[in-house]
C-alpha cells in the first residue's frame, strides 16, 4: 500500500490537485458529524454547476453551514426515473454536476449508481471525492475480521423476506454488514441467530456523533439485549462475523446427528438443536430432515 505524501514532506509540498469542475462528482458528505466535511469536497460543491442531492433541504443546510451557494435539484428513489433523463441530459452539454446523498457516499443504498453507470456510457468523465462510509467505519470499529466483508444494504422488512436473504448469505467466509431501523433490531436479530447460527457481531449506532455507541456480543446475547429494552435511536449498522466452523460437517456426520435428534423431537425442533450444534443454515438442516423422515431419499 503506497503511503500518502503529506505537505511538508520531501523536498517540497507537492501542489493539490485541482478541483474537478467537469462531468459527474460524487461527493461524500459527512454521517453525523460536520467537521469530516473534507476541503476538497467544500472547494468541489462551490465549484460545479449543480449539486444532485437526496434531499434539498438537508443538502442546504449543509451548504449553508460552509457558506456555498449552489443550485440543487432533487435526485432520489421517488423522482430519479424523471430526473435522470435531464441530469444526463445537462451533463452531456458540458454542465458539471456534484452527486451528494444525505449522509456518506453517494451510490451506497441509493439510486445514484444508475446515474454513474448511463453518465459513463455516454461518455462523461465520472470522478469521486472521497470520504465517509457507513459501512465501513462501523467496520473498521467493530472488532470483526475486515479482511473480507459483504455490504448487503437494508434488510428486508418482512421476517420471511429477510430469513432468505440471510440465508443466501450465511456461508461465506466474511463479515455480513446490513442497514436495520432501530425499532426491528429485536426481530431481526432473532432470525439472524435462526438462520446464521451462533457467531459473534456488533451493533453500530449514531456513527461519528456524541452519542455513538457500538454494542458487541454473540447474536443470541444481543438479540435478547435488545428485545427487553426500548428501541433505541438511529440507524443501525449490523455486522455478523464470519460462520464459527472452518469445515462443514459430512453429510454422513449431519445424517446421524438428525437421526439421533429425530428419534426424540418433532422434525422442526431436530432441525433447530442441529443447526446450532453445527452452525448450518436452519432451513439447510429442515430440508434434510425432511427428507430423512420420509425415507431418506438425497
Amino acid at each position: 500500500m503506497t503511503a500518502a505524501i503529506l505537505p511538508g514532506e520531501g523536498n517540497a509540498p507537492e501542489a493539490p490537485a485541482p478541483v474537478p469542475v467537469e462531468g459527474l462528482i460524487l461527493v461524500a458528505t459527512p454521517i453525523g458529524n460536520l467537521a469530516d466535511i473534507s476541503r476538497r469536497a467544500l472547494e468541489t460543491l462551490a465549484a460545479v454547476d449543480i449539486v444532485a442531492c437526496e434531499d434539498t433541504r438537508l443538502t442546504g443546510r449543509l451548504l449553508q453551514r460552509f457558506a456555498i451557494k449552489a443550485r440543487l435539484v432533487a435526485y432520489q428513489d421517488h423522482n430519479a426515473e424523471k430526473s435522470r433523463p435531464e441530469l444526463l441530459r445537462l451533463l452531456a452539454a458540458g454542465r458539471s454536476i456534484a452527486l451528494v446523498t444525505d449522509a456518506g457516499t453517494p451510490t451506497i443504498s441509493d439510486p445514484g449508481y444508475k446515474l454513474v453507470r448511463e453518465a459513463a456510457a455516454q461518455g462523461t468523465a465520472v470522478t469521486a471525492v472521497p470520504g465517509p462510509a457507513a459501512p465501513v467505519v462501523a467496520l473498521s470499529i467493530s472488532g470483526l475480521p475486515t479482511d473480507r466483508f459483504f455490504f448487503g444494504g437494508f434488510l428486508p422488512t418482512k421476517s420471511g423476506e429477510r430469513r432468505r436473504t440471510l440465508e443466501e448469505v450465511a456461508q461465506l467466509r466474511a463479515t455480513l454488514i446490513f442497514f436495520e431501523a432501530p425499532r426491528r433490531l429485536a426481530e431481526t436479530l432473532a432470525d439472524a441467530g435462526a438462520i446464521l447460527g451462533p457467531r459473534e457481531m456488533a451493533v453500530a449506532r449514531e456513527l461519528t456523533k456524541r452519542f455513538e455507541d457500538v454494542t458487541r456480543g454473540r447474536i443470541d446475547e444481543l438479540a435478547r439485549h435488545y428485545a427487553e429494552i426500548e428501541p433505541p435511536k438511529g440507524e443501525a449498522v449490523l455486522m455478523f462475523g464470519p460462520p464459527e466452523r472452518e469445515e462443514r460437517p459430512s453429510e454422513e456426520m449431519l445424517d446421524a446427528l438428525l437421526a439421533k435428534a429425530l428419534a426424540r423431537l418433532s422434525v422442526k425442533d431436530a432441525a433447530k438443536e442441529v443447526a446450532s450444534e453445527t452452525g448450518l443454515p436452519r432451513k439447510t438442516v429442515y430440508d434434510r430432515a425432511l427428507q430423512l423422515r420420509d425415507g431418506g431419499a438425497t
